[in-house]
Parts: structure tokens; sequence; C-alpha cells
């Protein structure tokens, strides 16, 4: 195991990493504001976004993102970028994920491109990419998803991509669960449970998003989730964005 880059992994997926995660509940305030997010549906609703939502469409536009800055395919990233843009049908959805993706790619910029010096040949090209994918993006070429930002930066961190989809398919539901504490839908302790019962389901979506070959493999079906969501971005009030 590259130690090095684990760490790396673990640094851009903390809690504590400036992306603005936390500013999004992704549709369970919205379900919580239509009385349908009680203790008992909270383990439901995750296995719905993970299995038709998030793993189909974020976890797979990750993989293949990864596998196009591996490759130098500036091309199909792009493609995989647009094509996860277009499958969020919801502007807040859509605006979120840009959002969020860009400030993780200017922080990691900014952090993981910058000792050039201690890094050597390696770093070089570490920075040369990210700075390649902060242009594509500055220049309106491509919308800079979340997914698609982690992906391309855990590839050019030298995460594997196994590991990089698994570990961000848990901080979802790590934050999705989270969301549901400041919610007052659960306690800490039944937060975890339902976490902790979220993992065959990471690990189900890990492995369909680790069979995807083309950026026609990213979609998503969740029209309740959806829907909710569009009821979400007219509420009077909102503690998150999404």
């Amino acid at each position: 195991m590259d130690l090095t880059a684990l760490l790396a992994q673990l640094q851009l997926t903390d809690s504590t990493f400036p992306s603005g995660l936390y500013t999004l509940s992704h549709g369970l305030e919205g379900y919580t504001q239509l009385g349908l997010a009680g203790p008992d549906d909270l383990p439901v609703l995750l296995a719905d976004l993970l299995r038709h939502g998030v793993g189909p469409g974020d976890a797979t536009a990750l993989v293949l993102a990864h596998r196009a800055v591996s490759e130098g395919d500036e091309d199909l990233l792009v493609a995989v970028d647009r094509r996860l843009h277009a499958i969020k049908l919801n502007r807040e959805l859509r605006v979120a994920a840009a959002r969020t993706g860009r400030q993780v790619l200017d922080t990691a910029v900014r952090v993981f491109g910058e000792p050039v010096t201690v890094r050597g040949e390696a770093g070089a090209r570490r920075a040369a990419a990210l700075a390649r994918l902060a242009a594509l993006v500055g220049k309106g070429a491509t919308p800079g998803n979340h997914a698609v930002v982690v992906g391309a930066v855990h590839a050019t961190l030298g995460v594997p991509e196994a590991q990089a989809v698994v570990g961000d398919l848990f901080a979802f539901a790590s934050g999705w669960t989270g969301a549901a504490v400041r919610l007052g839908r659960v306690d800490f302790r039944q937060a975890q449970a339902v976490l902790y019962g979220a993992h065959p389901e990471i690990v189900r979506a890990a492995r369909a998003a680790l069979a995807a070959r083309d950026p026609h493999d990213v979609h998503g079906s969740t029209p309740l989730a959806d829907t909710v969501s569009a009821a979400h971005e007219r509420a009077p009030a909102r503690l998150f964005t999404t």
C-alpha cells in the first residue's frame, strides 16, 4: 500500500477539507420538510440514493475521471463532466455540484500542487495536471462537478481508483447521516448505525462504478428525490443548500 497516497486521500475526504459539502443535505432536508424522513426511513432513503443516484452517477463519473487523468485524456474528462452535469435534473443540485467541485479544485491546486521542490518530478507532474484541470474549468470547457474533480485529484495524487471511489462513497454516506443528525432525525449513535448498515450498498455501488467503460455509463434514476429537491429549492426556510 502506498501510504503517501493513502494520507492524501484521507486529507481530501476529511470533513475539515474546505469543499463546502457541509452545506449539503443531498435532498434529506427536503424529505424532512415533507415529513418523509423519520428514523426508520433513513436506511431506505440512503440505500436508494446509493443504488440509483450517487452510485451510477457521481461514483461512476469519479472512476471515469480518474482514468481520464491517469491516461492524459482531457476529451474524456470533459465528456464525463458534461454528462454528469446533464443528468443532474435540478438546478440546486447542478449548482451545488459545480460550486463544491471548484472549491475542491482551488484548494487542491494550492495544497497538492505547491510542494514541487519537495516532491521532485512527481510533484511537477501533479502540479501540471491540476493546473490543466483548473484551466479547463476556468475557461468554461467543463463544469467541474465535485465527483469529477475529486476523481481527477485522486488520480494526480496516486490514489488507486477502487480506493478513491470507495472513499468518496463513504464520505457521501457519512455526510448524509451527519445531515440527519443536524436535522434532528436521529442522534449520533443512530446515525452511526445507519452508516454502518449502508456498507453493503457502498460496496455494491463501488463495484458497479468500477465496471463503467464509457461516459454514457453515467446515469441516475431518482424521480422522487428529484421532485423533493425541486420543492426544497423553493422552500421559505432552509438549513442546507440542497
